[in-house]
């Protein structure tokens, strides 16, 4: 058990003693009722020094844990509360207390689609209803960018479920570049999210490459019990260190990758690096700037880079940057076309 957790339960059992009026409470009491505690929550014995219990009633009387709670010794050896209503467990909230709980429970509650968060729901909901008890009309100001009406988001905690039970899923699946839908075994990792829509990660089978499967496109999921789980030791952080988003090209290495950035998007991309190998290698009178990135091209590093619009340009290789440019003249040339009158 971690020394903060240790350290709770003794704050809590000394306040439960020096809450009860009708008992005498020396140090030697407390220290055993501590003790006594600590074991039963740890099922072992764990030896408390009369230093630490001493050090304990020191920190509740300070402002810094924000008990101030009033301990008193009385007749020189034994301790009570002054105030006999007094518990710490009936700490006001202070107004910080209050905006960093109305934000955690705003924040949390964006995840209830999973059973994970459920385990949890009774207690944001005693959380708001003590943060509107003490503060009401409060609005959130932390808002995060999520859209409910993506397709596929009912199946996260099912899938969820699956992945921590090691269970083989059977897929009924339709990808935007298929005419019909296909049904196949999968056997699921890890799920990825990317640019606000969610892909299930893993494989059909063992012999097969690490497969993505948006959760938009997914028609149905059930179960195959009898068909062995393929427990592989997957990486995540190295699977995707080499790439921006969910796409990774097998057998392609990572490329160097130099683009020039214009002074307006050149802050933008410094403060909010494209990726985590990203560095800085020339700044301009201009305040544009020329960046390198260490990546393996794929679609969704294309979508990012085309979003700059005029404000970034591929320097090299010529390859991608040749890429691009013909996506570019595609573009210009649907603006050449003339638009049909009604």
């Amino acid at each position: 058990m971690s020394q903060n957790k240790n350290a709770l339960i003794r704050y809590k059992t000394i306040d439960k003693c020096l809450q009860n009026k009708y008992r005498q409470w020396t140090l030697e009491d407390l220290i055993e009722c501590c003790s006594e505690a600590l074991s039963e929550y740890e099922g072992r014995q764990n030896p408390i020094s009369k230093r630490t219990i001493q050090m304990d009633i020191q920190l509740m009387r300070s402002e810094k844990l924000g008990y101030n709670a009033p301990i008193v010794v009385y007749d020189k050896k034994y301790y009570k509360y002054e105030d006999d209503d007094f518990s710490i467990t009936d700490i006001p909230l202070t107004e910080t207390d209050m905006n960093v709980l109305t934000e955690t429970v705003s924040m949390l509650k964006q995840f209830k689609d999973f059973s994970l968060f459920n385990d949890v729901s009774d207690i944001l909901q005693r959380l708001e209803d003590k943060i509107y008890a003490e503060k009401s009309h409060t609005k959130p100001v932390i808002y995060l960018d999520k859209n409910e009406k993506l397709k596929g988001l009912h199946y996260l905690d099912e899938i969820y479920q699956a992945i921590i039970k090691k269970m083989v899923l059977i897929i009924t699946y339709k990808s935007f570049k298929s005419r019909d839908e296909t049904k196949f075994h999968f056997h699921p990792f890890i799920l990825k999210e990317f640019n606000n829509r969610w892909f299930l990660v893993g494989k059909k089978k063992a012999s097969q490459p690490i497969t993505n499967l948006a959760l938009d496109r997914i028609i149905s999921i059930d179960y195959d019990f009898n068909l062995l789980y393929l427990d592989e030791d997957f990486d995540a952080e190295s699977y995707y260190k080499n790439v921006i988003g969910v796409t990774v090209n097998s057998g392609l290495q990572p490329r160097r990758i130099e683009l020039w950035i214009d002074s307006e998007n050149a802050p933008y991309v410094l403060t909010k690096p494209l990726h985590h190998t990203q560095r800085l290698i020339q700044e301009n009178e201009d305040k544009s700037i020329i960046v390198h990135l260490f990546v393996i091209p794929n679609y969704e590093m294309e979508r990012l880079l085309l979003g700059f619009g005029c404000g970034i340009e591929i320097l090299r290789p010529e390859s991608f940057r040749k890429r691009i440019k013909e996506t570019l003249q595609k573009t210009l040339d649907k603006y050449d076309e003339q638009i049909p009158t009604e």
